[in-house]
């Protein structure tokens, strides 16, 4: 019976679902990392990964906060067997979100000339910009349906939509690479944008095959209100936190040239941390992830409960065991970092930044989880202060101390931002509880 009942419990079985997918995508993503780093190189991977910081940006405009205010709402109204209901929020949500994509789309293709030059610092940028511009309207589409489902707590479909995504990117990038080389031509890092454009068109059409659209109840305008005063302060802390870490990301190449790297080297340092082994280090957030998505709706379904009961157990049980998968992972990266680096990666610094980086994994997998517990609250604005401070830590790092001792001390800084956040999201929610009890 307890097992039944073990099986029957949606969070339990919602992660294990997320984790299955997430665990063979990550795979996949494992031997993509490695077939792009000896595709295109160091530097053509670190060209890449300064791509990120603006499609990170542009995701939080288009689609981050519509997609958890979606999850949110659905599950208040499938707590009253209310699916028209459901329906509706998610209707709202596709239409803002459908709206916000075609404009940023634009906007990028029209300027990416610009973008790239002005705030990346590098024109080889350009093409990889306007290529991912198709990408935003599928990934915004997507997104919101994934949030309906989470809502419900029914992670079939987006974990199928994330694993077809997976295979369509690498096995888009995969046919473009053959056919470029049987016709003679140079693979460039233009490929592994087409990849990702790729990849959420199909995970688009996954989704959209999945939704049957029914008629919907409740008046749009008051779901639209109900969605906005979510969204709005939601989207605008996740824009403000993208633009620091975009700006992080963009210095670091920029400070290790003061360093005394070529602008070739620090590009190729650049693609080695973020591309090949943050890759690594990032691979158990899988489980943690996957956690973070079905605790918004659960933790949230428990306060309209009144049940500080249930949140204060999984608060608990989520302390326990991140600290003790994060430990497990510190001990096996700082074991098989070098490993990796060498053998797998062939790039022995990719194995030193992955045995250095190991230490963060206790810190960042309480970060991801405890935060989900505070939106699930209703304090999108706490977890925005602590990763907006964080991020402040990783950006004094990267102007004060990359130029004068390399990049091993943004490393450092990275490990103390994860610290603050894990830490204070401890303190703050059992103080929480100390006062309600």
């Amino acid at each position: 019976m307890n097992g039944k009942h073990f099986l029957k419990n949606p969070l339990i079985t919602g992660t294990l679902l997320l984790t299955l997918a997430g665990v063979l995508s990550r795979i996949i993503g494992f031997f993509y990392r490695i077939f792009l780093s000896r595709t295109i190189g160091a530097e053509g991977l670190g060209i890449y990964q300064l791509v990120f910081p603006v499609m990170a940006l542009c995701f939080s405009i288009t689609a981050a906060g519509i997609q958890t205010a979606i999850s949110r709402f659905v599950s208040a109204k499938a707590a009253n067997d209310d699916m028209p209901g459901t329906r509706m929020y998610l209707y709202c949500g596709l239409v803002f979100s459908s709206i916000l994509s075609i404009a940023t789309g634009c906007l990028l293709w029209k300027d990416a000339t610009f973008f790239a030059t002005t705030f990346l610092h590098e024109i080889r940028c350009a093409p990889l910009l306007k290529i991912l511009a198709f990408s935003f309207l599928p990934c915004s589409i997507h997104s919101c349906i994934n949030g309906f489902y989470y809502g419900l707590k029914k992670t079939g479909i987006p974990a199928l939509s994330q694993l077809v995504e997976q295979l369509a990117r690498v096995g888009g990038v995969y046919l473009i690479y053959l056919i470029s080389t049987s016709q003679g031509k140079d693979v460039t890092v233009s490929v592994a944008a087409w990849g990702i454009t790729l990849g959420e068109l199909a995970g688009m059409l996954v989704s959209l095959s999945a939704v049957h659209f029914k008629k919907a109840s409740g008046r749009i305008l008051s779901c639209s209100k109900d969605l906005m005063r979510m969204i709005v302060p939601l989207s605008a802390n996740r824009v403000a936190l993208n633009l620091f870490s975009a700006y992080e990301n963009i210095m670091i190449p920029h400070q290790l040239c003061l360093f005394g790297y070529t602008n070739a080297e620090a590009l190729s340092v650049y693609g080695i941390l973020t591309g090949m082994s943050l890759a690594i280090i990032l691979f158990p957030t899988v489980l943690t992830n996957s956690v973070s998505v079905l605790l918004l709706p659960t933790i949230a379904q428990a306060q309209a409960e009144h049940n500080q009961k249930k949140i204060a157990t999984a608060i608990k049980k989520t302390i326990a065991y991140c600290t003790l998968l994060g430990l497990l992972c510190t001990i096996g990266f700082l074991l098989t970092g070098d490993f990796i680096g060498n053998f797998i990666f062939q790039n022995t610094l990719a194995g030193t930044f992955i045995r250095i980086l190991s230490w963060i994994c206790p810190f960042l997998f309480l970060s991801t989880t405890l935060n989900s517990i505070l939106h699930g609250l209703g304090h999108p604005g706490v977890t925005f202060v602590l990763n907006l401070i964080s991020c402040f830590i990783r950006i004094l790092f990267v102007l004060f101390f990359v130029p004068q001792f390399g990049i091993r001390s943004y490393l450092i800084g990275t490990l103390l931002g994860q610290i603050f956040i894990s830490n204070t999201a401890i303190i703050l929610l059992c103080s929480n509880f100390q006062k309600k009890s």
